[in-house]
């Protein structure tokens, strides 16, 4: 079956089809977070650390790292992301031992991350745009990484499902054309918004069957868009990751710090029977436990693991 292999120094993560759903931690990114975006320009990094330790305690197995700051002094993402990128890649996987994803529309900032990153990490991203294939793709193999496919492009994103499972078979196409294989290309549908489209939900269930059935690939994607606008957001979040995993998803760039989330995560595992002899369910049940006894989700997490309750990933094994 398929599995997409990333790496950090020292661990190993599988996305598969037959591996326990893959939760890429999302924090690490400044898109929507003014505070953290002032801090990153003022060469202030106090948020990105607590970000990733907490999300890793929390069960991220792979962080996601954005440098999409739009400096006030320089708004040339070309100029300011590609070190900003180096300095937050260099600094996360000095903090923890998880694969990082380089997240970044800026090709020279995918570059400078890849250059700095140890391991094999997952590049975040590629689309069906002719500038953004002949800019990205001869990285993803340059590099030997895999890659995220965004099925929109030059014409934009589709609301028609079937057009992105087009855009998202070009991209797998052309992939091949740079000796990139199927197993090293993890597609993202597109999870477009419930409260703008009711059949958003029916749509990506049918999108990832498709394309693990018919492109034998992994998946992923951004989980909270389905709920976007919508008020009770992580019910929503907490009801669609079960339902996409049911229907093939294999991983998910998702706020591991939301316990609702991750408990609907390790018991779809645990359903899923991605979760041998029920352990890391018994494990996590009892971080529930002292959550609802007042321990913040880190805190009670990080006890847990430490207590043996069991992290994401797998060491690997050395010679």
């Amino acid at each position: 079956m398929t599995r997409t292999v990333l790496e950090s120094r020292t661990r190993t993560v599988a996305i598969g089809f037959d591996d326990p759903f893959c939760v890429i931690g999302e924090r690490i990114n400044p898109t929507g977070r003014k505070k953290l975006a002032a801090e990153l320009e003022a060469g202030d990094f106090s948020t990105v650390e607590r970000d990733a330790l907490e999300q890793v305690a929390c069960g991220a197995m792979v962080l996601d790292v954005n440098a999409g700051v739009v400096y006030n002094s320089n708004p040339n993402p070309n100029e300011t992301e590609p070190p900003l990128m180096r300095r937050m890649i260099e600094l996360v996987q000095g903090l923890v031992d998880v694969p990082l994803c380089i997240d970044s529309s800026v090709p020279g900032a995918l570059e400078a991350g890849l250059e700095v990153a140890q391991g094999r990490p997952l590049l975040n991203s590629v689309t069906g745009e002719e500038e953004r294939l002949e800019r990205v793709l001869p990285l993803v193999k340059k590099y030997n990484v895999p890659v995220v496919a965004i099925s929109n492009d030059d014409t934009g994103i589709s609301e028609d499902p079937d057009v992105r499972f087009d855009v998202a078979r070009k991209i797998v196409q052309r992939a091949a054309d740079f000796g990139i294989p199927a197993h090293d290309i993890v597609v993202d549908p597109l999870v477009m918004p419930i409260g703008a489209m009711a059949s958003a939900g029916q749509q990506v269930f049918a999108l990832v069957r498709r394309l693990r059935e018919e492109l034998g690939v992994n998946t992923t994607c951004g989980a909270s868009n389905i709920s976007f606008g919508l008020p009770h957001r992580h019910g929503i979040n907490a009801a669609f990751l079960p339902m996409a995993i049911g229907a093939g998803m294999t991983s998910a760039i998702m706020n591991p710090l939301r316990p609702v989330e991750m408990e609907a995560v390790r018991a779809a595992n645990l359903l899923m029977n991605h979760d041998e002899n029920g352990s890391t369910w018994i494990g996590f049940s009892r971080v529930l436990d002292a959550v609802a006894e007042g321990t913040p989700f880190p805190e009670a997490s990080k006890a847990g693991a430490q207590a043996g309750a069991g992290r994401g990933g797998r060491r690997r094994r050395r010679s």
